[in-house]
């Protein structure tokens, strides 16, 4: 008897606009494979990199959510996630994992972000098998994680968005370690952060998608190791995501905040960061629960993949000037925490992974071919 989570995948079908066709999702027994693993987790996080060295993509998840579960990695082999093993000894409450040399010597390590928990480091051999390190930042309700070299000193540090409790910064060593960390913003409701250089000087910023009627922020840096005064935009949306990419190419980057109960909105960057300027992008009443930017038919602008919570798979194709038009992918909605894209195998087109709570998480197919079937 086939269980009921793989008679879903089978349920989903290729959009059928000549134009459009973009992805095949898992149609029958044999497109199994195409899902991680067969058992359900509670899945929040899912990161994409290179981890054994054999150059292509890997993948891990972080599970459990409020509650313990393992966290998993998948190793890429001609494009099949054939191989999986947790990482880790200890089942943790997970919300994220972020792929990132921490410690400087090649390879991809990981970040683990924990809901009351401790967050933890575990660092690569080379090979993909992972052991623990430390720890990072303070024991508080964590929804995402970001990495990037926040204060440019060679290094990978760890942005933390918290929902309950201050968003912190923990700053690298050089070494894997993170001994300082410092508050992020004035926020203590955020859901995810990303990271652009928003006024062009070459200084990361910070963006924080923010929930429980708190306003959106971005954070400025003032190229000492700090940020200004926060900059607020949005109102009180309850956003759930956020994603950055130049979608209407005026130079400027620009802002996709996914909603809750509300249109999600691109706001649009110029020399002055009010981010005024506004377009909708799905529909209100959609639980927008993750977004991603990636140029999926390579026409040279970024369109946005959005993950819903109920509602189906969402592809809003850039027309080329920052507006939209919306593609449904499949029919069956998922409770989608996180969406990333990635070449997943070697044909040189984006693929969708999704890491979905109470459902399998699977990658979906990329098989545009130039506008034609």
């Amino acid at each position: 008897m086939i269980p009921r989570q793989l008679i879903l995948l089978m349920l989903i079908p290729m959009s059928v606009s000549a134009q459009q066709v973009l992805f095949e999702a898992p149609q029958g027994l044999e497109e199994y494979r195409l899902t991680l693993g067969t058992q359900i987790h509670r899945t929040a996080s899912v990161s994409l990199g290179d981890i054994d060295g054999d150059g292509d993509l890997d993948i891990i998840t972080a599970n459990g959510r409020h509650w313990p579960e393992e966290n998993m990695v998948f190793l890429n082999l001609r494009g099949i996630f054939r191989i999986a093993y947790p990482f880790g000894d200890e089942r943790s409450t997970s919300y994220a994992c972020e792929l990132a040399d921490l410690d400087g010597d090649g390879d991809l390590d990981i970040a683990e972000g924990n809901d009351m928990a401790p967050s933890k480091i575990y660092l690569n051999d080379g090979k993909g098998k992972f052991s623990f390190h430390g720890y990072f930042g303070a024991i508080s309700p964590t929804r995402n994680l970001k990495i990037t070299d926040i204060d440019l000193d060679g290094d990978m540090d760890i942005l933390v968005a918290n929902r309950g409790s201050a968003n912190l910064v923990c700053y690298n060593d050089g070494k894997g370690n993170f001994p300082r960390s410092e508050p992020l913003g004035e926020s203590t409701s955020t859901i995810d952060i990303e990271v652009a250089d928003l006024n062009r000087d070459q200084f990361p910023d910070v963006i924080l998608a923010n929930r429980d009627d708190q306003p959106n922020q971005i954070l400025i840096n003032n190229r000492k190791g700090g940020f200004e005064s926060p900059v607020f935009f949005g109102g009180a949306v309850d956003s759930r995501s956020v994603a950055v990419a130049d979608f209407d190419k005026d130079g400027f980057p620009d802002i996709a905040m996914g909603n809750l109960n509300a249109e999600n909105l691109v706001y649009f960057g110029d020399d002055r960061l009010d981010f005024s300027r506004t377009v909708a992008f799905g529909k209100k009443g959609e639980m927008a629960f993750a977004v991603a930017v990636e140029d999926f038919n390579r026409d040279g602008s970024p369109d946005i993949i959005c993950g819903n919570n109920g509602d189906p798979l969402t592809l809003y194709l850039n027309t080329g000037d920052g507006h939209f038009e919306r593609q449904s992918v499949g029919r069956e909605g998922y409770k989608t925490y996180d969406i990333v894209a990635g070449d997943i195998n070697g044909d040189g087109l984006p693929d969708i992974i999704l890491a979905n709570s109470h459902e399998l998480s699977f990658y979906i197919r990329n098989r545009y071919k130039s506008g034609k079937e």
